[in-house]
C-alpha cells in the first residue's frame, strides 16, 4: 500500500477543523467577534479583533467569552498543561466531567497539540459576568490546572474554540464526534442545570466571595472607590466600573449597589439617559449592562430608567458642590476657546495670514520629507512628532512653538522621554524641519520654530495646499496603531484609493498597509468597493470607538501624571530658585473633558495644546 500523501493529510486535518469551527464557534462565542494572533499565539490584542464568520482563520484565533450585555452563552474551562503537566490536566478534566455529569450537565471537550484541554458548557439562558466568574473561580479551588483568568476579564476574556489553529501547528481537536458536539450546542444546558451547578458549588462560591472581600481592591485609577458627585465629569473609577463590572465589595455589597453608583455618577456628570443606554447597547459599558442581566431582555431598559429617576431624585436632594456653578446639565462636549492669542506659545504680533501660508507650505514640505522616514517604528514616531508640532502651529497661528515634551507626548501617544529623543534627532538633521530657538527655562518649554529646508522650498511652494487639518495622533489610534492612523488619514483626504494608491500616499510598505486595512475594516472604520477594490472612510465614530477601547481613560491617567510632574517642578523652582510658583488651575495645560471626549475630528493634540479662555 502506498503511504498517504502528506499534503492530503494536512488538507483533511484543516477540513475537519473548518467544519468544527463553523458548526460550534458561533454558538459558543459570547458575541460574534474573534481576536486573531499575529505573533503565533503569544497574544490576542484588541486591535486585531474581527467579526466572527464561519470561515476558519489562518492564524490562532480566540472568541470573546462575554457579549456586549455583559453575559456569556457558555462556560469556558481552560486546563493549562504548563501548570503541572499533561497527566494532571487529564486528571482534572476527568474529575470536572464527572462533576458535570453528576449535576446533569452536558459539555464539549477539545484538546491542544501541547496537551492543554478545554471544556465548554453551553447554556440555554445566558448568565451575567459576576455569576460566571464566581462559578469558574469556585471550580478553580478544586482543580489546580484550571485557568480562571478568561472568566475574570469582561472586556478581554477570550479563548480558542474547536478548530482554531494552534501556535505550535495543528488545531484544537474535538475529543468527541462533531455530531455529538453539535447536538450539545443545539440543545444547551437548561437553567435548571445551571441552578444545580451553582447549588453544588455554593460553599466554594461563598468562599471565593469572602476571599475577594479580604483582598485589597486596587482600581486602575487613583480616584476613591465612591461615587463622584462633582458636576461636569464622571470619576474614572466609575467609568472603569461601568466598563469592567469590577468593584470593591467593601464599598458596594451587591451588583445593585454598584450599578446605582454608576448611574448616579453618570447623571451627576451631565449625561442624559440616552447616553447611558447607548453605552450599554453598543458594548462600551458591558460591566454596567451585566448588572441588569438579572432581568429579562425586555425589562432591562425599563429597570435602567427607574434607576435613572432614582438617581435624579437623589441628586436633587444632594446638590453637587465644587465651583458653585450648576453644571449637572452642562454639556461636556462644548468646545474650548481656541483663539490663537490666548494660547501658550502664540505670537500675536505676527501676521496671521502670512503665518497661515507658511504653515501650509511647511506641511507640503513635510509630505515630501516623510519619504525619508518610511515604515519603521522609529520613522513613524518621528512623523507623528512633526505632525504634532504642525498641529500646534495651526492652533497658535504661529510657526514658533513653545510646548514641553509632555504636551507633545500626549499629542503623539508616546512617552515624554521618547519625544525628547526624537526632537533631538530631528533638529540635528542636515536640513531639519524644526529648529531649536531657545532651550527650556523655568516653567517655559523649549522654543521651536518650524523650518522649510532650502532643498524643499521650491517644491513645497509650488505644491497645492492640502485641505483639512493636520493630525497628530487621534485617541483611537493609540489602540489601533500608527500604520492604521496614517492609512485612515490618507483615505480621509483621498477617498476611493486602492491599496497601491495608499502605499504611495502613506509611504508605508504594502504589508503594513494591508494589515492596517484589515484592522480598520475589523472595526468598521472603512468600507471597500469590491468591484473596483477602492477603500473609503466609513461613518463609525472615532470618539465612541476610543471610549469603547478605554483609550480615553489611559490618556487621562497620562495627563494626570504629567500634571503632577509639573506641580512638583514648579514647587522645586519656587524653593530653590526663589521664583514664584505658578499654580495650575484645573483646566491648565489639559482642558479636554476626558469623560465625554472630543468631536471625531479632534486629535490628542487638542487636549495637549488648547486652553480655555
Amino acid at each position: 500500500m502506498l503511504p498517504a500523501c502528506p499534503a492530503r493529510g494536512v488538507s483533511n486535518q484543516r477540513d475537519t477543523a473548518s467544519k468544527a469551527w463553523a458548526a460550534l464557534t458561533p454558538r459558543l462565542a459570547g458575541q460574534p467577534r474573534v481576536r486573531l494572533s499575529k505573533d503565533a499565539g503569544k497574544s490576542y490584542p484588541q486591535k486585531h479583533e474581527r467579526n466572527l464568520t464561519e470561515a476558519l482563520p489562518s492564524v490562532p484565533a480566540a472568541v470573546r467569552i462575554f457579549g456586549k450585555d455583559g453575559t456569556c452563552a457558555a462556560i469556558f474551562l481552560d486546563f493549562d498543561s504548563s501548570v503541572a503537566g499533561q497527566d494532571w490536566v487529564q486528571a482534572d478534566v476527568r474529575a470536572v466531567e464527572t462533576w458535570l455529569h453528576s449535576v446533569g450537565a452536558r459539555w464539549i471537550e477539545d484538546y491542544s497539540p501541547n496537551g492543554g484541554r478545554h471544556v465548554y458548557v453551553p447554556l440555554a439562558q445566558r448568565v451575567a459576568f459576576s455569576e460566571a466568574r464566581d462559578l469558574v473561580e469556585a471550580l478553580g479551588t478544586r482543580y489546580r490546572t484550571l485557568d480562571k483568568t478568561p472568566h475574570q476579564n469582561l472586556l478581554h476574556g477570550c479563548m480558542r474554540t474547536p478548530g482554531s489553529p494552534h501556535k505550535r501547528g495543528g488545531y484544537q481537536e474535538l475529543a468527541m464526534s462533531l455530531s455529538m458536539a453539535y447536538d450539545i450546542v443545539r440543545r444547551p444546558n437548561s437553567p435548571t442545570v445551571w441552578a444545580a451547578m451553582t447549588k453544588d458549588l455554593a460553599a466554594e462560591i461563598k468562599a471565593v466571595r469572602a476571599l475577594r472581600q479580604e483582598d485589597t481592591f486596587t482600581p486602575v485609577t487613583s480616584d476613591p472607590p465612591a461615587t463622584n458627585h462633582s458636576a461636569g465629569r464622571m470619576s474614572r473609577t466609575m467609568q472603569v466600573l461601568a466598563q469592567t463590572g469590577l468593584y470593591d465589595s467593601n464599598s458596594y455589597a451587591t451588583d445593585s449597589e454598584a450599578r446605582q453608583a454608576v448611574i448616579v455618577g453618570a447623571a451627576a456628570a451631565g449625561l442624559e439617559l440616552i447616553d447611558v443606554e447607548r453605552r450599554m447597547l453598543q458594548g462600551t459599558w458591558p460591566g454596567l449592562a451585566s448588572f441588569y442581566a438579572r432581568y429579562t431582555a425586555r425589562h432591562r431598559l425599563p429597570a435602567l430608567r427607574r434607576d435613572w429617576m432614582n438617581a435624579l431624585t437623589y441628586l436633587s436632594k444632594n446638590p453637587t458642590t465644587g465651583d458653585g456653578k450648576d453644571n449637572v446639565r452642562r454639556s461636556p462636549t462644548s468646545q474650548p476657546n481656541t483663539q490663537g492669542a490666548g494660547i501658550k506659545g502664540s505670537n500675536p504680533t505676527s501676521n496671521p495670514d502670512a503665518e497661515h501660508r507658511f504653515i501650509r507650505t511647511w506641511r507640503n514640505a513635510l509630505r515630501i520629507r516623510e519619504v525619508n522616514y518610511q515604515q519603521s517604528r522609529t520613522g513613524m514616531a518621528r512623523r507623528m512628532v512633526l505632525r504634532a508640532l504642525g498641529e500646534a502651529a495651526h492652533m497658535t497661528a504661529s510657526r514658533f512653538i513653545e510646548f514641553g515634551v509632555r504636551s507633545i507626548a500626549v499629542a503623539t501617544g508616546l512617552d515624554h522621554t521618547t519625544v525628547g529623543l526624537h526632537l533631538r534627532e530631528l533638529r540635528s538633521e542636515k536640513d531639519p524641519m524644526v529648529t531649536l530657538i531657545e532651550e527650556a527655562r523655568g516653567t517655559k518649554g523649549d522654543l521651536y520654530m518650524l523650518t522649510i529646508p532650502e532643498e524643499l522650498k521650491i517644491a513645497a511652494e509650488d505644491a497645492t495646499w492640502q485641505k483639512g487639518k493636520i493630525h497628530a495622533l487621534r485617541p483611537v489610534f493609540r489602540e489601533l496603531g500608527l500604520p492604521a492612523a496614517f492609512v485612515y488619514e490618507a483615505l480621509e483626504h483621498s477617498p476611493g484609493l486602492s491599496t497601491t494608491g495608499i502605499v504611495s500616499v502613506t509611504r508605508l510598505s504594502r504589508s503594513a498597509v494591508h494589515e492596517a486595512l484589515e484592522v480598520l475594516a475589523g472595526w468598521n472604520l472603512i468600507t471597500r468597493d469590491g468591484a473596483r477594490s477602492w477603500f473609503t472612510v466609513a461613518a463609525t465614530s472615532l470618539r465612541q470607538l476610543a471610549e469603547h477601547f478605554g483609550v480615553l481613560e489611559a490618556v487621562a491617567v497620562q495627563i494626570q501624571r504629567y500634571r503632577n510632574d509639573r506641580i512638583i517642578w514648579r514647587e522645586w523652582l519656587a524653593k530653590n530658585l526663589n521664583t514664584v510658583a505658578e499654580l495650575l488651575s484645573p483646566d491648565d495645560d489639559y482642558p479636554w473633558d476626558m469623560f465625554e471626549g472630543p468631536p471625531d475630528e479632534w486629535s490628542l493634540s487638542d487636549m495637549a495644546f488648547r486652553r480655555t479662555g
